[in-house]
């Protein structure tokens, strides 16, 4: 695989390989692979719970749990007023 990845970002690389941080090219690649692999994960599992809690939410409301938006308004400013002091 031959990838194309710039001038700033090669030189970066080869900084890195000649620190001693890395001892090759590919070991500097494979690093930034996985943590971007990483970075796709934990933003998955963020998503997947903000849908759970949403679908939460959903349910809450099809069940009559629900609150009207004077009273949800209230208790935010009541919470934010809080949270300023």
């Amino acid at each position: 695989m031959n990838v194309s990845v710039g001038k700033d970002l090669e030189d970066y690389v080869k900084g890195k390989v000649g620190s001693g941080d890395y001892a090759s090219v590919s070991e500097v690649v494979r690093d930034g692979l996985r943590l971007l692999r990483e970075k796709d994960l934990l933003l998955e599992a963020r998503l997947q719970a903000l849908r759970g809690e949403i679908q939460k939410g959903l349910d809450q409301a099809d069940a009559g749990q629900g609150m009207d938006g004077p009273a949800v308004m209230a208790e935010l400013r009541e919470f934010l007023q809080r949270r300023s002091r």
